[in-house]
């Protein structure tokens, strides 16, 4: 029986943090399906096929990812999918809280889904998306948060 995990997140863009949760999580899962979701409380600075292009990038070559993109609730995907493990990284106590909190929810709506929380290895903890956007909006050298073999693709500022 292969054991599938959802990763959901809005990874715009996928940074190695990213990256780490995802290697990680497949210690434990056979499958992780890294799920692109559109989050309307942000405007995206890529779009859907931009990073879904960026996560093909960032995982060429690992074993057991796939990546798809979704507008429904996490529980209504992963019910869709027959999956009945949410994966979420945090980089501090804060992420802790909110991820708690969506978890707490996620169980309500769904008591056989389990979250599981993995904490970011501590050298990528100071990495977030939205650190990775202000430093792409400023021309900066994103080598440090982005896989290496990762293009990104030209962003009109």
């Amino acid at each position: 029986m292969n054991k599938i995990a959802l990763f959901p997140g809005s990874f715009d863009p996928f940074t190695t943090g990213h990256l780490n949760i995802l290697k990680r999580a497949l210690t434990m899962f056979d499958q992780v399906v890294v799920a692109v979701g559109i989050n309307h409380d942000k405007s995206g600075f890529y779009s859907m096929d931009q990073r879904i292009d960026i996560i093909r990038q960032a995982a060429a070559g690992i074993k057991g990812v796939q990546i798809i993109k979704y507008d429904i609730l996490t529980v209504d995907i992963c019910r869709d999918l027959g999956v009945k493990h949410i994966v979420r990284g945090v980089r501090n106590m804060i992420d802790f809280e909110t991820e708690r909190s969506i978890a707490d929810a996620n169980r309500i709506l769904a008591p056989e889904i389990e979250t599981i929380i993995i904490p970011t290895s501590q050298e990528f903890a100071h990495i977030s998306s939205s650190a990775v956007r202000d430093i792409i909006r400023h021309h900066g050298d994103t080598s440090l948060f982005i896989p290496l073999w990762v293009k990104l693709p030209e962003v009109r500022l």
